[in-house]
This record gives C-alpha cells, sequence and structure tokens, in this order.
C-alpha cells in the first residue's frame, strides 16, 4: 500500500469514527433495545448492530448503506446528515458509469459456452425446484409446531398397577328416569359444565424484552416492556397469543413446564399459541 493510500485509509476511518457510538448511545438513552429498532425499520438485527459498532463494511453498496445509516438516524432523531456526511467516506460508491459499460460490452458465445449455459440453466432450475419444495415443508412443519397442547399433570390418566382389584369397585350405571319414577325419590339436576380453568405462564427475563400476551377472549393480559432481571406471571383462560421480543433472553415456563421459544425465534421475536 503505497503512503497516498495510507493516508486516505486514516483519513476515511477518523472520519467515520463515533458515528456508530452515537447511534447506540441514543438508542440506549431511549430505552430501545435492537429487536425494536430491527423491527421499527424492517432492518435485520444484525444489520443495526453493524451499524452501531462501525462495521459500514458488512452493509450493502454505499448508497443503500448511507440510507440505512440516515434512516436509523432520523427514527433516533438526531441529525442524519450530519451523521452520513462522517461516515461517507468509509463507503465506496460504485461507478455507476463503469458498470453500465461493462453492462453493454458485447460477450463472445461459443458453442461450447452455450451448451456450458444450457447445463447451468438445467442445474438452476432443478436446485429451485427442490428449494421450493425445501421451503414449503419447513414451513408446514413451522405452523404445526407453532401450536403446542399441553395437559396438565392432574387430568392425566391413572393407570392402577393391578386393574384385577378394582373390578368390584365398578360403578353401577342408573337410569335417571328410573330413578325419579320411584317413590319419595327426586331427580337430581345434571351438574353444570365446570368453567375451564385458568392457566399460569411464568417468564423470567435475562434482558429487557417486550411481550404481549392474549387470552382466549382476544384481551391482552400483559402488553409491555420488561427490564432485565424481572419476572412475570400471566394467569388466563387458553389459548394463548404470544408475542415475546428478544425472545434467546427469555425463559418460559407453561403450569410448570419449560416451554423451548428457539423454535419459534424469527429476527429475535417468538410468535407462537399455547393451547
Amino acid at each position: 500500500m503505497t503512503d497516498d493510500a495510507q493516508v486516505t485509509e486514516h483519513v476515511a476511518a477518523a472520519a467515520g469514527a463515533g458515528v456508530g457510538e452515537e447511534l447506540a448511545s441514543a438508542r440506549a438513552a431511549q430505552g430501545l433495545s435492537i429487536a425494536e429498532i430491527a423491527q421499527q425499520l424492517k432492518f435485520a438485527a444484525r444489520q443495526i448492530e453493524a451499524m452501531e459498532q462501525g462495521r459500514f463494511e458488512d452493509l450493502p453498496s454505499g448508497t443503500f448503506a448511507r440510507g440505512m445509516v440516515r434512516s436509523y438516524a432520523r427514527l433516533l432523531k438526531l441529525d442524519a446528515e450530519h451523521l452520513v456526511g462522517r461516515m461517507a467516506a468509509r463507503v465506496t460508491v460504485p461507478d455507476n458509469a463503469e458498470a453500465v459499460a461493462s453492462i453493454r460490452r458485447p460477450i463472445p458465445i461459443t458453442d461450447d459456452s452455450r451448451r456450458v449455459n444450457l447445463i447451468y440453466a438445467a442445474l438452476s432450475v432443478a436446485i429451485l425446484g427442490v428449494s421450493a419444495a425445501v421451503v414449503i415443508e419447513w414451513q408446514r412443519e413451522r405452523s404445526d409446531a407453532a401450536r403446542l397442547s399441553f395437559v396438565p399433570a392432574a387430568r392425566e390418566s391413572q393407570v392402577p398397577a393391578e386393574p384385577q382389584r378394582y373390578a368390584a369397585a365398578t360403578p353401577v350405571e342408573v337410569n335417571p328416569s328410573k330413578l325419579a319414577s320411584l317413590p319419595g325419590v327426586e331427580a337430581a339436576a345434571s351438574p353444570a359444565p365446570a368453567a375451564q380453568e385458568k392457566r399460569r405462564i411464568v417468564l423470567k427475563f435475562e434482558r429487557s424484552s417486550w411481550v404481549e400476551i392474549r387470552g382466549r377472549d382476544g384481551k391482552a393480559l400483559i402488553s409491555q416492556l420488561n427490564p432485565a432481571g424481572s419476572e412475570q406471571t400471566v394467569e388466563g383462560r387458553p389459548p394463548f397469543t404470544l408475542i415475546i421480543g428478544n425472545a434467546q433472553y427469555v425463559q418460559l415456563s407453561y403450569e410448570d413446564r419449560e416451554i423451548d421459544l428457539a423454535p419459534h425465534v424469527k429476527v429475535e421475536v417468538a410468535r407462537f399459541m399455547l393451547e
């Protein structure tokens, strides 16, 4: 590397220094998590982390990288143009004229290249077909896994170790109409069906996390940001609909049974149902 190139690189690094730290500090001051920022901007969480750590080279091409920083700064109510100007030297903008010229440049095609292109086309079609089948199957499995059904321990059937000892205790069925016809006997009213019991959900937060839980009637049982180190207990009637942000740092138990949230996490947010 020449001396001029080294000087240029040092100037660019100095110009972009502090942009990521300023974004991260403003986010923390407003009590927002990376997951919440990513959800609002529709960016990947890793892209938010790259901007806060000053790794602009990990973002898309120069024009998109500047636009992402500008959007992030505006969301945090910072001077967007000032921050973009500071990091501009760190981002290379492609030469559009050269790209257009390279596209217009004629490409010699031979018989061998035609055969190779046909082979590549056939392989591409086959790969696309397999990929589509895999994606459809994966979505079906996630849809099935998203609905969990649990039976409390108190309702599990108990199988006696020696069934023959209980043969004499088998209850005798009595027809209520015949019983009511006997003198001095009134038919007992059929017992009303018991209301569906409430279920309990317990959440423990290693880091701050937004949680929304809705019960059977669709009303929100909880909808709030929970600080790191806190714990929440929610009771209601199933089925429950859950949305958990920063889910990899949340422990959830349903009726004292640990629930693995990993299969339901997408971009740090878990969405699923408990029945």
